[in-house]
């Protein structure tokens, strides 16, 4: 790989890692690209840092660690050439031909095209022993860890569309599924609360909230609290999934590029493509309904195809170095 000056306008620079920053990395830098990676220095490989075992990623058929299988992809990304770093993107300013990153070190990149795959974060219940039993009986994804509570007593916390789902999921492993709700009512569509309602393996606690989560390296009791009469109870389980919600990480770019209903960055049809030119969007934060590991690592693909095309179609073959200031603040017509 040449050596970086200062004054350089980069080809790409991908803002975030993960199965899609990763996944976007290896197709560039193999179709030399050069890109940077800014991977992030306390989210570096995203939401599968916090997972244990991961069994439904193709080519492990004895499932491997999510921490591991990140590494794996830094170091394929690496093998090929591209620049990973370990560091924030704390600025983005989108909307002219030469897009600038500032990173946590006050560096400004200069690229052509940027990949936004920063990833969506749970929602936490942000009560004492979430965090520190996270991977150990929490969870906030059914389909990432169902399999690993067969005849389990479970409980899922949320009362919307996605913790019906997750509930009902969980029934294919779990011999017993309660949902925790703090309202009277569920939020969830009606077919899906009758759906929920009509299988034996689930039952229903109205009006409670969890407080705490205890266990000695595992979940063992969850502490509740009737949010009427305000009455503390326990109850037994060894799991707990938390399905409240999730949040897109569009801090840096929400007010640059147009947004869906969901909060998500919006995307023209199947493509990677944003609103702005130049700028595309890989993974979760594009990603409302799936958000798994092999979605994010499709669309990172995904994104390394459209930016390959874009430049070869909009950048000068002879383009090098940062244009002039008039030109770095001209306007960029959609």
């Amino acid at each position: 790989m040449t050596e970086q000056t200062p004054d350089q306008v980069h080809d790409v620079v991908i803002v975030g890692s993960g199965p899609a920053g990763y996944t976007a990395a290896v197709y560039m830098a193999r179709a030399n690209l050069n890109p940077i990676v800014l991977t992030g220095s306390v989210t570096a490989g995203g939401e599968l840092m916090n997972t244990t075992d991961v069994e439904n990623f193709p080519g492990f058929p004895e499932g491997i660690m999510g921490p591991d299988l990140m590494m794996n992809m830094e170091q394929q990304a690496r093998r090929f050439g591209a620049d990973i770093r370990h560091e924030d993107a704390t600025e983005l300013i989108l909307d002219r031909p030469i897009k600038q990153i500032t990173t946590g070190a006050g560096e400004v990149l200069h690229s052509r095209a940027v990949v936004l795959a920063t990833g969506s974060a749970y929602r936490e219940l942000g009560v004492p022993g979430e965090k520190e039993l996270s991977g150990h009986g929490v969870s906030w994804c059914a389909t990432c860890d169902g399999f690993f509570f067969r005849e389990q007593n479970i409980a899922v916390v949320g009362g919307g569309d996605s913790a019906m789902e997750e509930a009902l999921f969980l029934t294919k492993f779990a011999s017993q599924v309660t949902v925790l709700h703090r309202r009277e009512e569920l939020r969830a569509s009606q077919i899906m609360v009758d759906r929920a309602k009509a299988n034996e393996k689930i039952t229903f606690v109205w009006n409670t909230e969890v407080t705490e989560v205890q266990g000695e390296g595992k979940v063992s009791r969850l502490i509740l609290r009737d949010t009427v009469t305000g009455e503390p109870s326990a109850l037994d389980v060894t799991g707990l999934f938390v399905a409240i919600g999730h949040d897109p990480r569009t801090a840096l770019f929400k007010d640059q590029l147009t947004l869906t209903a969901d909060g998500t960055a919006w995307v023209d049809g199947r493509s990677s493509r944003t609103s702005l030119p130049g700028v595309f969007a890989a993974g979760d934060v594009l990603d409302p309904t799936y958000r798994q590991a092999i979605t994010a690592a499709g669309s990172g693909c995904v994104a390394a195809l459209d930016v390959e095309h874009w430049l070869a179609d909009n950048v000068p073959t002879d383009a090098a170095e940062v244009p002039s200031e008039t030109t770095l603040n001209s306007p960029v017509p959609l």
